[in-house]
């Protein structure tokens, strides 16, 4: 019994060739997390507008019902800010605005703006 291997054999990789296909493997590592920073952005960008106003200025304070200091959340945790929205909308945590809002997302748009605001930093 005669035993045949094939063999295929491909010419070598020019430098050109060698150091774009480098490349393309070394950028999908960064693709893929800019695509991670991007969906939370994109699934959160219809609700971002409710948060905004008060959430992104330094030293800001509301005044009703009270003078209230509203903190800043970019950076902050998401599952803090997550666990917030959801004691908001129970009615665990007191404050007439923020309990509107909150009654108002579903848990996946809560999720959404945690990510959102927690990857944004300061």
């Amino acid at each position: 019994m005669t035993r045949v291997s094939h063999v295929f054999l491909r010419p070598p990789l020019n430098a050109a060739t060698a150091l774009a296909l480098a490349a393309a493997v070394a950028a999908a590592p960064m693709q893929a997390a800019a695509q991670d920073k991007s969906a939370p952005a994109a699934a959160a960008k219809p609700n971002v507008s409710m948060c905004t106003g008060c959430h992104t200025i330094a030293g800001y304070q509301a005044s009703f019902p009270r003078v209230y200091h509203v903190p800043k959340i970019g950076g902050q945790s998401v599952k803090y800010i997550e666990n917030a929205l959801m004691e908001y909308r129970k009615g665990e945590r007191s404050h007439p605005t923020m309990t509107a809002i909150a009654a108002q997302l579903s848990d996946a748009q809560i999720a959404a703006l945690a990510a959102y605001y927690g990857a944004r930093g300061n």
